[in-house]
């Protein structure tokens, strides 16, 4: 699937057919080329944040199989790593005036294009352009990682790539994402 806007990592191989069964009843649910992900297309990612969190609230069996479930409020394909970094920080950027002032950090969950996406130099990346912008407008944020107001989440399977801004309530209202 091309436009998944979900991610989902499960356990191992025995939960994948489980987990891809009870994620049917939100969208289109594929299997991807990595090991234990599968992939999610949902109408509208904030319904089904809510709509999962509800249900699991009475029904925790449906993380029994499942180590996350990534969320991505932007989505968007790419070929090469610039233009991966391009779109990137011009979601980020988006960002910038909620995050001026506030403790930070983008976290990445790459799967596949490990050469070209080293993770910890895109969050690096993403860090300084968020940083700089911050900065920019008088308001310098800093990195956080024991107690952030926000993180961004950054997830790739190939060459599609998720990003959603989590605050430290969602964090915690929300554990199934497990963003850290």
């Amino acid at each position: 699937m091309k436009d998944w806007n979900v991610v989902i990592t499960v356990n191992d191989s025995d939960s994948f057919r489980k987990a891809r069964r009870d994620f049917q009843r939100f969208g289109d649910v594929a299997p991807t080329d990595y090991h234990n992900v599968l992939v999610l297309r949902v109408p509208d990612v904030s319904k089904f944040v809510e709509h999962f969190s509800s249900i699991i609230e009475t029904d925790k069996s449906l993380l029994n199989h499942v180590c996350r479930v990534a969320p991505a409020g932007f989505a968007f394909n790419f070929v090469t790593a610039e233009e991966f970094k391009i779109k990137a920080r011009t979601i980020v950027l988006g960002w910038a005036a909620l995050l001026c002032g506030c403790p930070f950090h983008v976290r990445m969950h790459r799967r596949g294009l490990k050469s070209e996406l080293p993770s910890p130099s895109v969050e690096q990346f993403l860090d300084d352009a968020v940083l700089s912008a911050a900065s920019q407008r008088g308001a310098p944020s800093r990195i956080d990682f024991s107690d952030p107001d926000y993180v961004i989440d950054v997830e790739t399977v190939g060459n599609r790539a998720g990003l959603t801004l989590w605050s430290r309530n969602d964090l915690r209202r929300l554990p199934f994402l497990r963003v850290d």
